[in-house]
Parts: structure tokens; C-alpha cells; sequence
């Protein structure tokens, strides 16, 4: 079967930089619901479109078709005494919005009076490689399409 529009695919996979350094393992595999749902990066899913059960892929994707360009405007720097004393650098710290919920933020540094926070993903500004193998396609249930997601 091959992969298109409202079918569930399983993909195995790994991720690497530019420079070929492994940044995601994809040690579970990764199951999506295929044809514009929002489970996978544009670019990687219309690459993976028409390819079948045991197809190898190799999808070089751009820091823009992945997670976007770093933002400098995501970093700020905030009182130390606005955090709990227990605070650690990786710490994923949530922010309020007019509407009561905001980005996530990731902890980066920690000095006496002050926090850096960061509310870029890891991975943004970074141009990636999705290299791997379709493990399994088949069609999608009338549940999972009308939930946008693969169960």
C-alpha cells in the first residue's frame, strides 16, 4: 500500500543535523496520519507521499520546513526571585498570555539575580536530515480522520 491522503503511516527514523550529528534517534517509531494534519513537517510529508511498506526515504529538510529560524525576540532574561529555588537549567517553565496560556519556555541559564529563558525549540535555526525506512501504511479509520490524528 502506498502512502497518501488519509492514511495512518509508520515510520522508522532518525534525524541529524547538517553536519550529520544524530539529534533525534527515533527510538519509538513515529505514527501519523497522513495528508496535511499537521503531525509532520509539510515538506517531510509531501516526501513521503507515494512510497510504500519497506521503502527507504532520505528528506533533507531547511531550518524554515522544520522548526522555523531562531528567534532572538524567544530569550529573555528575568528576575531570579520570580522562580522557585529550585529551579535547574532544562526546566520547561509555562508563561501567561492575554488569553491565560503562552509558549513554552526551556531554562538555559541560571546567575545569582537573574534566568535566561527560551522559548525556541531546541532544534530551531537548524537544518535537518530525516533519513529511515515506511514501516506500515494502511487507511485511516472514519474516527481517526474526523480526529485529524492516528490513534
Amino acid at each position: 500500500m502506498q502512502i497518501s491522503r488519509n492514511h495512518v503511516v509508520t515510520l522508522k527514523y532518525q534525524v541529524t543535523d547538517a553536519d550529520g550529528q544524530v539529534v533525534d534517534t527515533g527510538q519509538e517509531p513515529l505514527i501519523y496520519l497522513h495528508g496535511g494534519y499537521g503531525g509532520l513537517f509539510d515538506a517531510l510529508e509531501v516526501a513521503l507521499q507515494g512510497k510504500s511498506e519497506g521503502e527507504p526515504f532520505r528528506v533533507e529538510l531547511t531550518a524554515d520546513e522544520a522548526f522555523g529560524d531562531y528567534d532572538d525576540d524567544l530569550v529573555s532574561v528575568e528576575p531570579r526571585d520570580s522562580f522557585p529555588a529550585d529551579i535547574q537549567i532544562g526546566t520547561h517553565v509555562e508563561t501567561d498570555d492575554e488569553e491565560g496560556d503562552g509558549p513554552l519556555y526551556t531554562v538555559t541559564a541560571i546567575e545569582d539575580d537573574k534566568v535566561v529563558i527560551d522559548g525556541n525549540h531546541p532544534l530551531a535555526g537548524m537544518d535537518l536530515v530525516f533519513t529511515g525506512t515506511v514501516v506500515a501504511v494502511r487507511a485511516a479509520t472514519a474516527r481517526e480522520i474526523a480526529r485529524g490524528e492516528a490513534n
